[in-house]
């Protein structure tokens, strides 16, 4: 049994069950490295360029398809492992058709492409970020040691 509640959702119906099941697995470690408590939930939505095109302009006011958004639900300082009740930390959207380009681009298959998008974004919704040189290096860190845990490689 699962320890957190990992919501698929492939509106584009193009992902096996593989891929999506490494999704989750890779997510449901993504939660257990950064100890969030077992109640923790979070949504992977995986769309069209045009979709993701759609709330990158809506939200971001960026005009332009993107990979990977992450919408999260506990904005703020507060300390999302320690809040009391169900921890829904929020949503990441993942453009599969911009998966499969970047998955070529860097010579890698589209599950490594997928999984590093989804924990990309869970970073996010947990308060990760790469605006400075510092803070980008423990973000890809910490995404490149939970993908390696699933032999993700490079």
């Amino acid at each position: 049994m699962n320890r957190y509640t990992i919501d698929l959702f492939d509106e584009t119906e193009q992902l096996t069950d593989v891929e999506k099941n490494l999704v989750a697995d890779v997510l449901n470690t993504a939660l257990k490295e950064e100890n969030l408590k077992e109640e923790s939930e979070v949504s992977v939505t995986f769309v069209t360029d045009e979709h993701i095109h759609q709330l990158n302009r809506e939200y971001r006011d960026k005009d332009q398809p993107t990979d990977v958004l992450s919408f999260a639900l506990n904005e703020g300082d507060e300390d999302i492992s320690e809040s009391p009740a169900t921890n829904l930390l929020g949503d990441v959207i993942i453009s599969v058709p911009r998966a499969k380009v970047q998955a070529e681009e860097y010579g890698h298959d589209m599950k490594r492409e997928l999984c590093f998008l989804a924990v990309h974004g869970f970073l996010h919704l947990i308060g990760y970020d790469h605006e400075t040189e510092k803070d980008e290096k423990v973000m890809f860190t910490k995404q490149e040691d939970i993908l390696q845990k699933h032999g993700l490689k490079k």
